[in-house]
């Protein structure tokens, strides 16, 4: 084994990888429960590249096929059953995996300097996932698919003077067609996949290029002992791995619970209505988004106005954009802040649930008055962060990490 990795190492840098990114790569000793989700984000990527890549052996790409070679691997082709809800579900959790994940970092201010390129690489890969999500929404040719990329391609024909050209290339038809499903199922195949490959692997250099952050906002690489090494510091792994495997473990029975048991999740993860094919002269009672949308959905309703709304669910996502230069607090973890930031960032979560819940429901009065209520909180978060991470008052932060 020895003669063949000196070989290997000989033509290719693999104990050299192995030592840079996990054996010699020092963490914070300090890491919580909010840090599995990283790890936890690879797995459910995995999981939707492998079983993608089996569901496209089977899958018919057309208008005529499309809903009844899903039903063939339902019914017909071995374990099909399993490799579509692992899919499908791995979709939601892959979701609640990031929502976490972004959570953690508003929550210890992981995108705070020097991390300020590794939140903007994070949050083109939250683009990039909801673009593949969208696409991949469309290919069961399910009466919800099917109707749901005709409202949410639709409101691109709101943007001025380009606005129908667009909706035109979107669809590669004058209407949700075959062609629609055959552009969304090569990007969604094909194109997006190499692209959210290729961030995650930035991403990861990115982190490991500044180094993790911790849950009090120490950066241990100013603290090293006399071998070089952060005294705050342990190594990966195997550590981490360890602990890793363990979450892993944990989040494994929970996802095999859903898949096995509630894989439609009551309707959220899997809806009724894309049980049933598609078809442009029958329009369901209520048409929503899949779960994870839905808060952004619930935004753009709450704007009477089409383009405004567009604007204002486009708002949503690109103001995270610019977080780093939002955020004017002198610490970066919540531990250590004052009671502003800590009521805005308990506001905001409320008001992002509360969004995600209206969007899934029909429209009423009052619930667009609250989703109108809900918005304003969403972007009072981002744009009067200049003004409370200035003047609160903070905790000084330690100059070790705490256990």
């Amino acid at each position: 084994m020895e003669k063949l990795l000196g070989w290997i190492d000989d033509r290719f840098p693999l104990s050299k990888m192995f030592k840079e990114h996990l054996s010699e790569y020092y963490a914070p000793k300090n890491f919580n429960f909010w840090y599995f989700f990283g790890s936890l984000a690879i797995l459910v990527l995995v999981n939707q590249l492998v079983t993608g890549i089996w569901l496209a052996m089977f899958y018919t790409p057309s208008a005529a096929g499309a809903f009844s070679s899903v039903e063939y691997i339902m019914r017909d082709v071995h374990y099909g059953w399993v490799l579509r809800y692992l899919h499908s579900t791995g979709a939601s959790f892959f979701f609640i995996v990031i929502y976490l994940h972004m959570f953690r970092a508003l929550l210890y201010g992981s995108y705070k300097k020097p991390r300020e390129l590794l939140w903007i690489f994070g949050m083109c890969l939250f683009v990039l996932l909801m673009a593949e999500a969208f696409m991949g929404y469309l290919l069961p040719w399910g009466q919800m698919s099917y109707w749901g990329a005709q409202v949410i391609i639709s409101l691109f024909g709101a943007i001025p003077k380009v606005g129908p050209h667009l909706v035109e290339f979107l669809r590669g038809d004058y209407t949700v067609s075959g062609a629609t499903l055959n552009r969304f199922y090569a990007l969604h195949v094909i194109a997006i996949p190499l692209m959210m490959l290729f961030m995650v692997l930035i991403h990861i250099l990115a982190l490991h290029h500044v180094g993790s952050n911790n849950p009090d906002g120490v950066e241990i690489k100013k603290n090293k002992g006399a071998d070089g090494k952060p005294v705050d510091g342990i190594p990966f792994h195997p550590y981490y791995t360890v602990k890793d495997i363990f979450g892993v473990a944990v989040f494994l029975f929970i996802f095999c619970f859903v898949v096995f048991f509630k894989p439609e999740m009551g309707g959220y993860f899997l809806e009724h209505a894309n049980f049933l094919p598609a078809n442009p002269l029958s329009t369901p009672a209520h048409i929503a988004p899949v779960w994870y949308f839905t808060p952004f959905y619930a935004m753009l309703r709450a704007v009477p106005n089409k383009l405004a709304g567009v604007l204002i669910m486009g708002a949503a996502i690109v103001v995270m954009f610019f977080l780093p230069w939002l955020d004017k607090s002198p610490v970066k973890s919540i531990r250590y802040r004052g009671y502003a930031t800590k009521v805005m960032l308990a506001l905001f979560t409320i008001s992002f649930l509360i969004l995600a819940y209206l969007g899934a429901e029909s429209v009423t009065p009052g619930r667009t008055i609250a989703a109108r209520i809900c918005t304003l909180m969403y972007f009072a978060f981002f744009l009067l962060m200049p003004i409370y991470t200035k003047l609160e008052k903070t905790k000084p932060e330690p100059t070790r990490v705490t256990s």
